[in-house]
């Protein structure tokens, strides 16, 4: 019994110091996840009135524009997948891989090749151990990501879509984020960035058509989209961005959360065995004891006699 009890109490406390840690990981990620909302929240007037000029540049503009116009014969695609560099975070990271899987196979079921571009660790890792060859990977911001890390992704991918498929280029590209809902819902979310589709664009600007014809463009309206374009690009990602670490932290704060509350149950039901073992070790205790008088009294009685 005593060796039982011993077990017991190792296992408690294990497990306690697992909850102390559990539980600061989920406090940590409660206050990043804050901070994170804060700047999706900073980052939307910027990236709302950009695509509003996006949407009046390209409409104005009439010349076709290789970032606006779409192939006849599309043969080559880009997905870019943003997961995080760390996990403990529930399904995040597999539910970003689920939904990208699913759209390569749809593109390459349309006949189309696919070059994957990855954010974070654990996607890197996902396609590395199944050997699937990476046209370019970013790692190490996933938790706090910053412009210059949207404008350091955006560049080869607008580079790509500007080149022609037969040099290497890429006739669209798509984009795999975790969309922040709320604390307890993130969702993975895909969208095709490039070429743009001026009528999606434009709803999700709410640009009214009737505002358009006002614009003046000088020196021309190409040269403007030449311009914005790229920072719409960058925009849009580094919002991707934003939105996917702010579901990171919730995730991780929601797992780490289930965590503790489950250490606290395993503490409380092994503490219950723990006072079972000890209350059994006393009364084999009291037991043996009352055995030994017992006898003792036997045998006191034997040798009155």
């Amino acid at each position: 019994m005593g060796a039982q009890l011993r077990v017991y109490k190792r296992r408690i406390k294990s497990v306690t110091a697992t909850k102390k840690i559990t539980k600061a990981m989920e406090m940590i990620a409660a206050s990043r996840v804050v901070k994170a909302q804060r700047k999706v929240q900073a980052s939307t007037p910027y990236a709302t009135e950009l695509t509003r000029a996006v949407t009046a540049v390209a409409t104005g503009a009439n010349d076709k524009h290789p970032l606006t116009t779409e192939a006849e014969n599309p043969s080559r695609a880009a997905v870019l997948l943003l997961s995080s560099d760390r996990g403990l975070a529930g399904a995040f990271n597999s539910n970003a891989i689920k939904a990208a899987e699913k759209l390569i196979k749809k593109l390459e079921g349309e006949g189309r090749a696919v070059d994957i571009y990855v954010v974070g660790r654990r996607g890197v890792a996902h396609f590395n151990f199944r050997e699937r060859k990476l046209s370019d990977t970013w790692t190490g911001f996933t938790d706090e990501p910053t412009y210059a890390d949207a404008k350091k992704i955006a560049a080869p991918l607008i580079e790509a879509i500007e080149k022609d498929t037969a040099e290497g280029g890429v006739d669209e590209l798509h984009i795999i984020y975790t969309e922040f809902v709320s604390m307890m819902t993130q969702t993975a979310i895909e969208a095709r960035l490039l070429p743009l589709s001026l009528d999606e664009v434009a709803k999700e600007a709410g640009e009214p058509d009737t505002l358009r014809p006002l614009y003046d463009f000088e020196p021309s309206a190409e040269d403007v989209l030449d311009a914005l374009l790229p920072r719409y690009v960058e925009s849009r990602i580094y919002n991707a961005l934003l939105q996917s670490a702010a579901s990171k932290h919730a995730a991780t704060r929601r797992a780490m959360k289930s965590a503790t509350d489950n250490a606290g149950d395993l503490i409380n039901n092994l503490s219950r065995l723990a006072n079972a073992a000890r209350q059994a070790e006393i009364t084999q205790e009291i037991s043996e004891i009352v055995g030994g008088t017992a006898a003792l009294a036997d045998a006191t009685a034997g040798s009155d006699k």
